[in-house]
């Protein structure tokens, strides 16, 4: 049986989607959940966290003399804070402009851990493709605030 990360990590992007939808068509909230905004904003908080904490994971496998075995602690927490800060302090326009920020980031990150071996190439195509429909998602959605 084949593993459901690539699946899971499309099916990750259908809210980015769908919020940015929702704001094209002036859906500006949503029953129950309320602001798309803040919909999209904290969802995109736990979402690049998520994968903030991955990269926290790997450089646990990592052999202490490896670059990436210091980096990926650093990167990883500088960005995970600093997004959490910027939802806090942030308007939500200005947080999902942040957001884009980090899942590029974060994507130049894989980028760099793909070339190094630390990644797959198959792992690493995934996460291109879901970043730039997540990338385009969160454009269009500060677009329309």
């Amino acid at each position: 049986m084949k593993k459901p990360s690539p699946y899971l990590t499309f099916a990750g992007a259908i809210p980015f989607v769908a919020c940015a939808f929702l704001l094209m068509i002036d859906v500006v909230t949503v029953p129950v959940l309320g602001s798309v905004a803040n919909i999209l904003s904290a969802y995109g908080l736990v979402i690049a966290s998520f994968m903030a904490g991955a990269h926290w994971g790997n450089h646990l496998n990592l052999v202490d003399d490896n670059k990436w075995a210091i980096r990926l602690p650093l990167y990883s927490n500088i960005i995970a804070l600093g997004l959490w800060l910027g939802f806090l302090i942030l308007s939500a326009s200005s947080f999902i402009w942040l957001l884009v920020i980090g899942f590029i980031s974060l994507l130049v990150i894989d980028y760099n851990l793909h070339r190094a071996q630390i990644i797959s190439h198959a792992y690493f195509k995934v996460r291109q493709y879901v970043t730039v429909i997540v990338v385009i998602s969160l454009v269009i959605a500060a677009l329309q605030l």
